[in-house]
């Protein structure tokens, strides 16, 4: 990551994975390069060449509400992915501090998922860093090595590939909601230190955090297969934990009467089975 210039980084990126096609430019002939050129999103976002070659090397680095509003559109840009253009252009003094400062999880918090024996939940900071299980998450991510980041689970563990069934899609929103989540604070030692660790181990990481996908989640679908008891579809609820900003407590469920909702009820049997 280019910490000087991450407004700049963010705009090439966004505007080589934009194609043509999207912004109505049909007959463009031949590319050397993918997405669209420096020009034409000039051209659609009412700037100079000039201009936009300047934000795109750090040159310039105060567009106006005017040009970011351009930029969003021409780079059809969603709601989370705005938000972070914005942020990148605007960014605001945090203070830093330690990564395990606020870093623990509440009593009452753990107290309340702990009691879950049918409910998978797990408590993650905003690097992914889990922080707290329950008794049938144990269960339920038992087959994967990395347990402590999800990041670190779906890219470096072999295992991954088999357990979550839509791998592809899964590690795509993985590094989507980890950029979203982190915001602007991309130059935090911590999150440089995690991806040059995931870059240089996997080829697949280094070509989706290349992409500067930002999305952020409170739902999502989850196709799965563990070792053990075999396929289930869970739901997984995203929760913000307001007494300790960063964390967010994650929930799964299956559709009641399911064959999935049967197969949490044997893992959790097979856990407390386990000594």
């Amino acid at each position: 990551m280019d910490s000087e210039n991450l407004l700049g980084e963010f705009l090439r990126a966004r505007r080589e994975v934009t194609t043509p096609r999207q912004v109505g430019l049909l007959h463009v002939g031949p590319r050397r390069t993918p997405g669209l050129r420096r020009e034409e999103v000039a051209m659609l976002a009412d700037v100079s060449t000039d201009y936009y070659i300047r934000l795109e090397q750090g040159r310039e680095r105060h567009p106006s509400e005017r040009v970011l509003c351009a930029l969003v559109r021409v780079l059809d840009l969603g709601p989370d992915a705005a938000a972070h253009l914005y942020e990148l252009a605007h960014p605001r003094t945090r203070p830093r501090r330690a990564v395990d400062e606020a870093e623990r999880v509440g009593p009452d918090l753990l107290r309340l998922m702990r009691g879950w024996a049918y409910t998978p939940a797990f408590v993650c900071n905003r690097w992914m860093d889990v922080l707290a299980t329950n008794m049938l998450a144990d269960a339920l991510f038992s087959g994967l090595e990395h347990g402590d980041n999800l990041v670190r689970a779906v890219f470096l563990d072999s295992a991954a590939r088999t357990f979550y069934r839509d791998w592809e899609k899964v590690a795509r929103s993985k590094v989507a909601h980890l950029r979203a989540a982190t915001g602007a604070d991309l130059d935090h030692p911590y999150l440089t230190e995690l991806v040059d660790e995931l870059s240089g181990e996997s080829d697949d990481f280094r070509r989706m955090w290349a992409r500067h996908d930002v999305v952020g989640k409170t739902h999502e679908a989850k196709r799965l297969h563990h070792h053990e008891v075999g396929d289930l579809t869970l739901t997984c609820e995203l929760f913000n934990v307001g007494s300790a900003p960063g964390q967010q407590l994650h929930v799964f469920q299956a559709e009641p009467a399911s064959p999935s909702e049967h197969a949490l009820a044997l893992l959790g049997s097979l856990a407390i089975m386990t000594p």
